[in-house]
């Protein structure tokens, strides 16, 4: 099978199990493959009753929920890209972009070079990834490595590594992740959002995601673009 018909198929199921469990579905998931990456962007998804939680403020709830429901959801995906396409995914992650009505599932496939994969260069790398160690201090401490990729034209993957201080790390240990994730999830985003990556990316940034492996001290930032011109970035999904 083709990448774009497993990209085609990916995106009928995804929508189909979260609308199967959230009541209501994205009405799209642009699903985009480039080893070791698969992800999917989750277009207009909010369901009614999230849309008045948040009319209530209470967006902090959504997550909570939105988190639960995906810790189950989360080995289906896996299951169903290693049974059904012979994708082989070591992990998951996803955020949110509530007020976007938008989503993310960044998968990372089993037994390839990563770091082979995201020595390719592209215009301004090397001052975006000092960009993300400035927001990562900020946050929290200098990661120990940063490195990134183009997927296509609009999606750029920025990996970290080693980025968590001694008091998230207890917290981690003490049973506290689903408040430290909600919490780095608002810091982050919000220190990324007014840095200058537009500039740096000659682009319009859409969407910022941003997930944890708190276990092995891994994030993975995904941005999301609207090219302003050609940026000298990898290929397009075909």
């Amino acid at each position: 099978m083709n990448k774009r018909s497993i990209q085609a198929e990916m995106s009928s199921f995804v929508g189909k199990l979260l609308r199967d469990n959230f009541g209501k579905g994205p009405s799209s998931v642009y699903v985009s493959i480039k080893e070791p990456f698969i992800t999917m962007h989750l277009r207009e998804f909010l369901s009614p009753m999230e849309r008045v939680l948040m009319a209530q403020n209470k967006d902090v709830k959504v997550e909570e929920i939105r988190d639960l429901l995906m810790n189950e959801l989360l080995p289906e995906i896996k299951a169903t890209l290693s049974a059904t396409h012979n994708i082989k995914v070591s992990e998951l992650y996803y955020d949110w972009s509530l007020h976007n009505r938008s989503g993310m599932i960044i998968g990372v496939m089993e037994s390839t070079d990563q770091k082979a994969d995201m020595l390719e260069d592209y215009p301004n790398k090397v001052s975006i990834h000092r960009e993300i160690e400035q927001v990562s201090k900020q946050a929290e401490r200098l990661p120990d490595a940063v490195n990134s990729c183009y997927l296509n034209d609009r999606t750029l993957i920025v990996k970290r590594e080693g980025i968590l201080v001694r008091i998230e790390k207890e917290l981690i240990r003490g049973g506290f992740i689903e408040p430290l994730k909600l919490t780095k999830r608002h810091l982050e985003k919000s220190l990324l959002e007014t840095g200058d990556f537009n500039d740096m990316l000659n682009a319009e940034i859409m969407d910022i995601f941003v997930d944890w492996d708190f276990i092995e001290d891994i994030s993975y930032i995904v941005f999301i673009l609207k090219p302003t011109q050609n940026q000298g970035s990898n290929d397009s999904d075909d």
